[in-house]
C-alpha cells in the first residue's frame, strides 16, 4: 500500500460550485472531501487534513446568522486558503476590516496584481477573473499583505505565508477565471507543500485493499448496465476478489445498437468476470405495450427490471449465499444525499430499486468517492474497452424514453438506426469526448410531409439534442459544425426511410432537461 493519502477539506458554505472545487483539487492530484460549515472545529481535525479550503456561499458575513469560521481553526497549524465568502468570513474571524463595497462585482472582472507574493508567483500583472460578491475585504488582518485588487474589491487577495494562510475574493475553481487553476495549485503544493498522491493508479490500489477488508470470502452480486459506472465498479471488485463476484446483465431491449453486445463481449474479455444475461426484451415491451405517458413509462420498466433483476438474485443467491450488492454510488451522489451510509437503499436511477427486504445486500460502493472523471481515468487504468470507459451518460429506461409516443419494436430499430448514424458520425469528427451526451429522440406520434424519391412522404421527424456539461446539473446546446450536423441529416433521411426531417434541440438546461421524456 501506498503512504496515507493527503487530504483536503472543502468546507462547504453553500456554494453552488463546492464540489468543482473538489473537483479542481483532485486535478491537481490531491484527495479532497467536502464537509458543511457546521462540523466543528475538532471533528475536522479528526479527520487529519493537510490542508482546508473555505468555498464561496450566497450569505453576507454581517447578516445575522450567517456562518462565521471559528478563529479556532486558523490555530490548528493547518494550512487554510479561503474563497469568496470564505476569504471573507476568514478576513472577518482574523480581526480584518470587512465592509459592503460600492461597487458590486458579478462575473468577469479585471484583476490588478500589486504584490504577486507566494501565492500569485509567476502570473501576470493583471487578468480576468470571476466575481460574485458585494461585500468586500477592505483591510487585511494582522500579518496578512495584500497582493491584489479590483474596482469592487480594495483587497482581492492576501496571504500570511508563516501561517500558510491565503486567500481570494473571486472563484478560481471555474473556467472563466484566468490562471484560476494555478493559483489553487500554488496553494495546494507550494503554500500547503503537499504531494501528488491522488491518481489512477492510487485509486485502483486503495479501492482494491478496501474491498477485499470489506468483503472478504463472501459471494458479491453486481448489476451491470452498460453504463461506465458500473463496468468501473464490476471491474474493480473483480479486480480484487476474482470469481467471488457474479455480474448480472439485463437485456431489456431499450439500448442502442451493439450495446448490449458490447457488454457481453468487451466487458468479459476485459475482465474476466462471470457474466449472467436476462434476456427479457419480450417482456418489457409486452409491458409497455399501448403506453404513451413518460413517468408511466419509467415506473413500468423500473418495476419489470426488479422483477428480472430479483429472479435472478434469488437464484444466485440460493445457489452462492450473496452477501453483497456492487452499488456504483459516485461522490457527487454521496454529497447530493448528505452522505449518508446503510444496506441496500439502491437509487432508482440505477433501475435495481425496491428489492425485497428477504434480498437486503450490504452495499459495496467502491467509486463513492470519486467524480464522474476519475471513475473513467480509473476504467482505462484497469483496462476497460475505450468505448465503454467513455460512453456518454445514457438514461435508465434506455430508448423508451427517446420516442415520443409508445414503445414498439418497429419504432425502436427506426430510433435505433438513426441514433447510430448520428453517434458514428460524431466519432468520425473526433467530437465524442467534446459532447456530454447526444440523444437522438424520434417524434414517433407525429407525422412531417416530406418529398422522397419523388414521392410525398409522411415521415418521422428525429430531433438531434446534442449537450455540453460537466456534470448535468446544467448543460448547454453543443455547437456542432454545420457540415457534421449536414451529413447526419442527409444520412438519417436517405438511410432510415420512415424518417423525412431532422432538426436540432438547442435549448440549454435550465429551462429545459437534457433528455425529452
Amino acid at each position: 500500500m501506498s503512504s496515507p493519502r493527503e487530504l483536503v477539506l472543502v468546507v462547504d458554505y453553500g456554494a453552488q460550485y463546492a464540489q468543482l472545487i473538489a473537483r479542481r483539487v483532485r486535478e491537481a492530484h490531491v484527495y479532497s472531501m467536502i464537509v458543511p460549515h457546521s462540523m466543528s472545529v475538532d471533528d475536522m481535525m479528526a479527520l487529519h487534513p493537510a490542508a482546508i479550503i473555505l468555498s464561496g456561499g450566497p450569505a453576507s458575513v454581517y447578516v445575522p446568522g450567517a456562518p462565521q469560521v471559528p478563529v479556532a481553526l486558523f490555530e490548528q497549524g493547518v494550512p487554510v486558503f479561503g474563497i469568496c465568502y470564505g476569504f471573507q468570513a476568514m478576513a472577518l474571524a482574523l480581526g480584518g476590516q470587512v465592509d459592503r463595497t460600492d461597487l458590486s462585482e458579478f462575473g468577469r472582472t479585471q484583476l490588478s496584481v500589486h504584490d504577486h507574493g507566494h501565492l500569485l508567483s509567476g502570473l501576470p500583472d493583471g487578468f480576468s477573473v470571476w466575481m460574485s460578491h458585494g461585500v468586500s475585504v477592505h483591510e487585511p488582518p494582522a500579518g496578512f499583505t495584500a497582493l491584489a485588487s479590483t474596482p469592487g474589491a480594495e483587497v482581492a487577495a492576501m496571504e500570511d505565508p508563516a501561517r500558510r494562510l491565503a486567500g481570494v475574493q473571486w472563484h478560481p475553481e471555474v473556467a472563466h477565471t484566468q490562471y484560476g487553476r494555478d493559483v489553487l495549485s500554488y496553494f495546494l503544493h507550494e503554500i500547503a507543500g503537499l504531494g501528488h498522491q491522488w491518481n489512477p493508479a492510487t485509486i485502483v490500489e486503495e479501492s482494491i485493499a478496501a474491498i477485499r477488508d470489506q468483503v472478504r470470502d463472501a459471494h458479491v452480486l453486481c448489476g451491470l448496465s452498460g453504463g461506465v459506472d458500473s463496468a468501473v465498479a464490476a471491474a474493480l471488485v473483480q479486480r480484487a476478489i476474482g470469481d467471488q463476484l457474479t455480474c448480472v446483465f439485463v437485456d431489456h431491449g431499450l439500448l442502442r445498437a451493439g450495446e448490449a453486445e458490447a457488454v457481453e463481449r468487451d466487458f468479459v474479455a476485459a475482465t474476466g468476470a462471470r457474466l449472467v444475461v436476462a434476456r427479457a426484451a419480450d417482456e418489457f415491451l409486452s409491458r409497455l405495450a399501448g403506453v404513451v405517458e413518460p413517468e408511466a413509462k419509467r415506473k413500468i420498466i423500473g418495476h419489470q427490471f426488479i422483477r428480472t433483476f430479483e429472479a435472478e438474485a434469488r437464484k444466485l443467491a440460493g445457489e452462492k449465499g450473496i452477501k453483497f450488492l456492487v452499488q456504483g454510488t459516485l461522490y457527487p451522489d454521496v454529497v447530493e444525499s448528505g452522505g449518508g451510509t446503510g444496506t441496500a437503499n439502491i437509487k432508482s436511477h440505477h433501475n435495481v430499486g425496491g428489492l425485497p427486504k428477504d434480498l437486503s445486500f450490504s452495499l459495496v460502493e467502491p467509486l463513492r468517492t470519486l467524480f464522474k472523471d476519475e471513475v473513467r481515468a480509473v476504467g482505462e487504468a484497469l483496462g476497460l474497452p475505450t468505448e465503454m470507459v467513455w460512453r456518454q451518460p445514457f438514461p435508465g429506461p434506455g430508448l423508451a424514453i427517446r420516442i415520443i409516443g409508445e414503445v414498439t419494436r418497429p419504432r425502436l430499430e427506426i430510433l435505433r438506426h438513426a441514433d447510430a448514424i448520428a453517434r458514428e458520425e460524431l466519432t468520425a469528427a473526433g467530437l465524442d469526448r467534446d459532447i456530454w451526451q447526444f440523444p437522438v429522440v424520434l417524434l414517433a406520434d407525429v407525422h412531417s410531409v416530406g418529398v422522397q424519391g419523388d414521392e410525398r412522404t409522411y415521415g418521422h421527424p428525429v430531433v438531434l439534442r446534442p449537450v455540453t456539461s460537466e456534470d448535468a446539473m446544467t448543460a448547454d446546446w453543443g455547437r456542432l459544425p454545420y457540415d457534421l450536423l449536414e451529413t447526419i441529416s442527409t444520412r438519417i433521411t436517405n438511410e432510415v426511410r420512415e424518417i423525412n426531417r431532422v432538426v436540432l434541440d438547442i435549448t440549454s438546461k435550465p429551462p429545459a432537461t437534457i433528455e425529452w421524456e
